[in-house]
């Protein structure tokens, strides 16, 4: 890798047209020479359209497949650094990061496995939580609800769940049972539902896990449990909290937090250590993560910063692309 020859590649790329637009406008707006390749298992995905180079490759639950296709299509495309973005590979290239950086000259953006086995499994997420000193709402047992030590409405989730997913507000003991049997036996967390106003926080820390920006934006409307409207804040409570949090959980790169003030205080539902689906908010709002990817692969030392928008509102909207009678995109008015 030189300096100025950097190659990005987007994992799960799926439907992240949007942040694979905003790392192509952070390595033009650098004067970066380098391409943003996305990979993903469905030449269907979107993303792949918008990026410079598309790569195909097998399913995540193919592990050795999937990991030595990543590693070809870095050595290929000599890659500086591959970028996850969904729930579901975290743990694999976390548990293959050596194997992947030992055979390629790129560098997987992915927290420690500690830190990734804490954020994955919703039990573990709280249990760090609460020996922490931070907020969460109550988790409710099967030996509570057995014994009637609950008041409803609750809230039930799978433990490894992920875009809102059979995750549901819970009114009665027999919507209960439902709900716990349709996830399964041991693969749920139930909590006492919360009510007050939703945050995302966008928070990004260097490879040595420096905070550099943390950015807090209210939830307005939600859809598929991806955010569809939302609202920058510069929150200083928030900001102190989710600063706390990091420091002690320490991961590094882009980070997602979802948490809500309640008439407790600021309450965490879940940490995502990778980008979230609303992340290109903050980036535009100027906490660019891409364009601090971009410094750090160069060098370049970054310090914390606080200077993005305030009070500005995004709304999302779907768009569309056509293929052709051969699966080339088309250009539309």
């Amino acid at each position: 890798m030189t300096q100025n020859n950097i190659n990005i590649l987007i994992l799960s790329a799926g439907r992240r047209v949007e942040l694979v637009n905003c790392f192509k406008a952070a390595r033009d707006r650098l004067g970066i020479d380098g391409k943003i390749i996305a990979a993903d298992a469905s030449d269907l995905a979107p993303a792949l359209y918008f990026a410079d180079v598309p790569e195909i490759v097998p399913f995540i639950r193919e592990n050795d497949a999937y990991i030595n296709a990543i590693i070809d299509i870095c050595r290929r495309n000599d890659v500086s650094l591959i970028v996850p973005t969904i729930d579901t590979e975290l743990l694999l290239l976390a548990d293959r990061r050596d194997e992947i950086e030992n055979a390629t000259n790129a560098k997987v953006l992915i927290s420690s496995y500690d830190v990734i086995g804490i954020c994955r499994d919703k039990i573990h997420t709280q249990k760090w939580l609460e020996e922490h000193g931070f907020l969460v709402p109550r988790m409710i047992t099967d030996e509570d609800i057995e014994a009637g030590n609950i008041s409803y409405p609750v809230f039930i989730k799978p433990l490894d769940g992920s875009s809102s997913i059979n995750a549901f507000r819970v009114e009665s003991k027999a919507e209960l049972d439902t709900y716990r049997e349709l996830i399964g036996a041991g693969r749920y967390i139930i909590q006492d539902f919360m009510q007050g106003t939703e945050y995302t926080v966008d928070a990004f820390l260097d490879f040595e896990g420096n905070i550099i920006t943390i950015v807090p934006r209210i939830r307005l409307a939600t859809r598929s449990g991806e955010i569809a409207k939302g609202k920058i804040i510069k929150d200083d409570e928030i900001t102190a909290d989710v600063t706390r949090l990091l420091t002690e959980l320490k991961p590094i790169g882009h980070i997602t937090i979802q948490c809500m003030r309640t008439a407790k205080g600021i309450e965490y539902i879940e940490i995502n250590p990778r980008f979230g689906g609303g992340a290109p908010m903050s980036i535009q709002a100027g906490a660019d993560s891409c364009e601090n990817l971009y410094r750090l692969l160069r060098c370049e030392k970054l310090t914390r910063s606080t200077d993005y928008r305030d009070n500005i509102t995004f709304l999302r909207f779907d768009a569309s692309i056509m293929l052709d009678e051969n699966g080339k995109p088309e250009k539309q008015n």
